[in-house]
This record gives C-alpha cells, structure tokens and sequence, in this order.
C-alpha cells in the first residue's frame, strides 16, 4: 500500500535540506546545478528582504520527497506566486505536486492573496515561469485549473571561445564614449543609491532590488556608464542566478549610443573569466538587441500560468 503524503511548512534553516531535493529533482542540468543558488535566492534571500516567503515540503513516512516554495508579491496586494516546485522522480505522478500545490493555495489565501500565479516574482526569481521542457508540471498546472495567459523566453550567450560574439571587444567603443564624456566602468557599493534611484526613475519595476543582488556580491557584478556624475546605464550580472545576466536599462536619452552593448559585453567577459562557458539572459524583452551585441539566441521558453482562488 502507498504511504499518504504528508505536507508541513518547512523552517528556513532547511534550505540546504531542499536544495540537495532540487539537485535530483531538477530535470535540466543548467537548473539543478544551480540548485543551491535557486533556493537561496527564493527563500533565505528574499525572506531577508521582507517578503512573505513559505516552503513547504512533501514526506511520505520519514522522507522528504518534494518541496514547494511560494511567496506574496511586495507590488501586486492579493497576488501570490509559486516560485519552485520539485518532486524527486521516483515519486511523481503519485500526487505530490497536486497536494504541494492546494496546500500553497490555502496558505497564501490565509495571506490575503486572491489569485496565485505560477510565474517568477522579481526582484527574486529563479525562472519566469514553467520551462515547456518540463512537461509533467505544464500538464499539472493545466489539471488544477491554472490557465496560460503568458510567455516568456530566456536568450544564450556563447562564452565558451573567446571569438565568440558575445565576447567582442570594447575597447574602441569606450574610447569614442570617452570622446563623449561618458565613463564606463565597474559599479561599486557606494554607487547603489544612484543606480537604483536611475532604476526607479527610468524604468519603475522592481530592479532595485536585483541591483542591490548585483553589486559588490560575490559572483555577481554590475557596470554602469555615467557622464559628469548623471548615470545613463547598467548592466548588471548573478543577481538571481549565478549564469544569469539582466537586469540592464539605458536612458532614453542615450539610446543608439551603443553605451548597452559595451555594458552587456563587460558582463558577459566577467561571467566568462568566472569560469562560465554560457550566459542566459533572463526574461528577455529586446531580443534584436542581444542578437546583435552578443550573438544570443532564445534558448528557453516558459509558459505563465494564473488561477483566481475560490472564494472561501
């Protein structure tokens, strides 16, 4: 007879417990060799930050054998996310994702949240939504009445050979920004005030906080470009995941300079002199753009699902 599932919160002092679960749950290479990254980002990180971050975890007996982690937006009031879930394999298709995710459903909604979405939750993600190659979670989703109303992709950047268009050289683009009297250079911790008041100003959102995640941490980085003190753009690199690059933003006014292609290729030889042989730019939105300063192609493709919640 199958031993019933049990599903508890989880303290956060078991991140590395649900981080090892991930590392053999994770299908994809690229996510569970990220696994501890992932966790770390989602839940220690983010509950750091003041989010209302949850983790759950399914045991049947005395074994863990899936984790959820789910949290409340800080910009949306009433919308929840589930930011991860992993089933080991030996134990999907049995019910574990389906119990993991009612009981996310009831504890948000003790949260005050109305409608639960299955999509990243910046400034702490790991993915924008379901990777389609994750086939089993796309068709749970669906049985549990969530419904597609997103895509999204992540691009590739090739950092494996220095001839590679993503690793071009910046130096002529530089000196003719120099020319300019626009500096490009290495973010430090004491520039994070302005580069996040740019964030807020030009672009709103919730990059302030992936900036904050960038700047002064280790494997992870930011540039910026700033004429007579006044920042024009950044690019910044491992907020989210340690492969990742983005976010980056240019002023308006300084679009066609070619400032976001030396920034996008500074990081991207950063992240290649870490020992990365890829890059995946996450979320992409100009995807002509990192086409032609890096060479990147999109590589990933996720599915954003949504379910309103039954009134109680």
């Amino acid at each position: 007879m199958d031993v019933e599932i049990t599903v508890t919160e989880l303290t956060p002092e078991l991140a590395p417990t649900v981080a090892r679960l991930c590392e053999q749950a994770l299908d994809l290479p690229e996510d569970a060799a990220e696994a501890t990254p992932i966790v770390d980002v989602l839940w220690p990180r983010a509950a750091a930050a003041d989010r209302p971050v949850v983790g759950l975890g399914a045991y049947r007996g005395a074994d863990l054998v899936g984790v959820l982690l789910c949290s409340v937006s800080s910009t949306e009031p009433g919308i929840g996310h589930v930011d991860l879930v992993a089933v080991l394999p030996d134990h999907r298709r049995r019910g574990v994702g389906r119990a993991l995710l009612r009981r996310a459903e009831r504890v948000l909604a003790e949260r005050g949240v109305t409608e639960v979405l299955l999509a990243g939750n910046p400034p702490y993600y790991a993915w924008p939504g379901i990777d389609v190659r994750y086939t089993p979670a796309v068709c749970a989703a669906l049985a549990l009445g969530y419904q597609q109303d997103r895509t999204a992709w992540n691009m590739t950047a090739d950092l494996s050979y220095d001839g590679s268009p993503a690793l071009r050289s910046t130096e002529a683009a530089e000196r003719r920004l120099t020319g300019q009297g626009v500096t490009v250079r290495r973010a430090e911790p004491a520039d994070l005030p302005a580069l996040t008041a740019f964030a807020r100003s030009t672009f709103g959102g919730t990059w302030d906080g992936e900036l904050a995640g960038s700047v002064g941490r280790d494997g992870a980085g930011c540039h910026l470009a700033e004429r007579d003190g006044e920042v024009l753009g950044f690019a910044a690199y491992g907020s989210s995941r340690p492969s990742w690059f983005g976010p980056m933003g240019t002023a308006p006014a300084a679009e066609g300079s070619g400032i976001g292609g030396v920034l996008l290729r500074r990081c991207l030889r950063d992240q290649q002199v870490a020992g990365l042989t890829r890059a995946e730019i996450g979320w992409v939105g100009p995807v002509p753009f990192y086409s032609g300063s890096a060479g990147a192609r999109i590589e990933r493709v996720f599915f954003l699902y949504r379910r309103t919640l039954p009134l109680a």
